[in-house]
């Protein structure tokens, strides 16, 4: 069993930034597919970011050049870097995790991912 836990979140304005991060339970990282997932209200949960198996990134078109994700794996942390954000950013924020092998084009799928934290809630104000 992986536990996720996110932090990080927060409200500010068009054109800020913030960071979020995520700790595992275990050591997880390493063997594991890992990504930040959002959900705005009324909307379906979508990927965002996320690093494969092989450490590979890969971001929704929507957030490219704009948000990095990172891992920490001392730390057994997950970074979401999100810069310039956009009122069409806010959503509640997820990481997940799973230890199976994912097809690249399935990377941003939430239905791949087995473990999930519980969320941090990210507003962004015009």
């Amino acid at each position: 069993q992986v536990t996720l836990v996110e932090s990080g979140g927060g409200s500010v304005q068009t054109g800020g930034s913030l960071r979020l991060s995520c700790v595992a339970s275990t050591y997880t990282y390493r063997y594991y597919n890992v990504a930040w997932f959002r959900q705005a209200p009324g909307k379906e949960r979508e990927g965002v970011a996320v690093i494969d198996l092989d450490g590979v990134p890969a971001y929704a078109d929507s957030v490219k050049g704009r948000f990095a994700i990172s891992q920490d794996r001392a730390k057994k942390t997950l970074y979401l870097q999100m810069n310039t954000l956009k009122p069409e950013d806010t959503a509640m924020y997820y990481c997940a995790a799973d230890p199976a092998p994912i097809e690249w084009r399935f990377l941003l799928r939430k239905d791949e991912y087995k473990y999930w934290g519980q969320g941090t809630q990210v507003t962004v104000s015009s």
